[in-house]
């Protein structure tokens, strides 16, 4: 459980430097924003961390002997995915945010030093969540004024943090603006891959045209943004009237956790599901994947933990009200979509399912779940962006009720364990923004075809939690 030690830990900025990629590499580039990137215009910072374990690391054999290393490969992959280095460029309404990119741009990079337990903060146990949302990633730098109504936001920012005599970590906070995740892991990976072989690997496309708009989504989008944050009481630092870029709020008193799920614990996940579902007369099978019932358990899960907080949920919704599970779907390689997977930018449809609290507080509510879950994802398959201009604002509307929204954020298919810049596979990795009712998926590192799940939940929460654990442990045989 965490401790009240873990508050006396102390993160250290020893460096800080700008990375560009090498001068005269980037011609300068504006880059419009599609409608799959303006989606994303008003959402926090992304952040993502890795640790790798090097027991005999010093900082300053860190400074001296890694870090040069590190940013000069990081400028030679910047020359490729240089909108990472670039500014989203914001004017004043009607007109839209672009990405620009000049000479000179360039990505903020800081080493720190912590005295945290490194092996504490990368086991599975519950863990203080500011240390990974606060401390091992940086914030994006202030936003820079380029007129009376026009900013400029940066895109990137990095932080290396060094745990003497333990390892070190590399935290990444981006604009999702600027790329999805799998654009974000297409980066890291070239970026480990120059690091150690000097050689990139597949280069990005990074061709807007491919991204047809003729019914103009990306001002709808724009728009419902600008009407949702007119009514936000919360000011936004990077907005100052563009209606764009809001802060990330900051979670309070909360714990990080993995849970780990074997291959076997989700094996047997799927034949509760698939059991159940023939017992219908449903032919489900084919759409219970380890994916699906991994969410499904989440989503009943979540749903618990909310009926737990003093009574709030149950206290004042029906047996009727729904629940609401949205995820992002890569439509890169799907039928009909032009997308290479190598594109770059943001190409991510939206998985929707929906059922009543009560059938997910049931008995068989990890069916429910996962049938709800199953069902969106056919449909998507059939057609991933029939409805898009209404989606945004269909998400809006469920932020209404936050309590009853449950997003991922990651994937399985990242493979972030093999990111390996010269030190082998990380010994951990997270997702730093998820909460309020995300959660975070990993492959496993030491099982092939098992998951990590990643969790944010209030401190208080936490022996409800574990009881919750035990009863599943109980019921489906699963690995807390």
């Amino acid at each position: 459980m965490a401790t009240a030690a873990e508050s006396s830990y102390r993160v250290r900025v020893v460096d800080e430097s700008h990375v560009g990629p090498p001068r005269g590499s980037v011609s300068p580039t504006t880059i419009p924003l599609t409608f799959l990137d303006m989606v994303w215009i008003s959402i926090g910072p992304m952040q993502r961390i890795f640790f790798y374990e090097f027991p005999d690391i010093s900082t300053p054999h860190f400074t001296q002997n890694i870090y040069p290393n590190l940013k000069h490969s990081l400028s030679l992959t910047l020359r490729h995915f240089f909108p990472f280095a670039a500014n989203l460029t914001c004017p004043p309404p009607p007109n839209h945010p672009y990405i620009s990119y000049k000479e000179g741009d360039s990505v903020l990079v800081s080493v720190a030093e912590s005295d945290y337990d490194f092996d504490h903060l990368t086991a599975n146990q519950a863990r203080d969540n500011n240390a990974f949302h606060q401390s091992l990633v940086p914030k994006l730098p202030t936003p820079s004024l380029l007129s009376e109504e026009t900013h400029a936001v940066p895109t990137m920012a990095v932080q290396f943090t060094v745990f003497p005599n333990s390892g070190f970590s590399i935290g990444i906070a981006f604009n999702h603006v600027a790329a999805d995740g799998r654009s974000l892991n297409h980066f890291v990976k070239s970026w480990a891959s120059m690091s150690v072989t000097h050689r990139l690997g597949d280069l990005p496309c990074h061709d807007k045209d491919l991204v047809e708009d003729p019914d103009g989504i990306a001002s709808i989008y724009l728009n419902d943004w600008r009407n949702f944050l007119k009514n936000c009481s919360a000011p936004s630092s990077a907005d100052s009237g563009n209606g764009v870029t809001p802060p990330a709020v900051v979670p309070q008193e909360k714990v990080r956790l993995t849970l780990v799920l074997g291959r076997a614990e989700i094996e047997k996940l799927k034949q509760l599901v698939v059991a159940a579902t023939q017992t219908q007369s449903e032919p489900a099978a084919a759409r219970i994947s380890t994916y699906v019932v991994t969410c499904a358990f989440v989503w009943v899960l979540w749903m618990k933990i909310q009926e737990s907080k003093e009574g709030t949920t149950g206290g004042h919704l029906d047996d009727d009200t729904l629940s609401h599970f949205i995820a992002p779907a890569d439509c890169r390689g799907r039928l009909g979509l032009p997308f290479p997977p190598t594109y770059f930018g943001n190409c991510l449809a939206q998985i929707s399912g929906s059922a009543k609290r009560s059938e997910l507080m049931g008995s068989n509510g990890i069916v429910v779940a996962a049938k709800a879950i199953g069902r969106a994802i056919c449909e998507l398959k059939k057609c991933p962006l029939t409805g898009a201009e209404n989606s945004l604002s269909h998400f809006i509307e469920k932020l209404k009720t936050p309590s009853l929204l449950v997003t991922v954020a990651g994937s399985p298919k990242f493979r972030v364990y093999d990111t390996d810049f010269g030190w082998g596979k990380p010994k951990k990795s997270e997702v730093g923004h998820i909460g309020h009712g995300s959660f975070s998926l990993n492959e496993c590192r030491d099982e092939e075809g098992g998951v990590e799940i990643g969790l944010v939940i209030g401190r208080q929460q936490l022996d409800f939690f574990n009881a919750i654990i035990e009863h599943a442990r109980a019921e489906y045989s699963m690995i807390g």
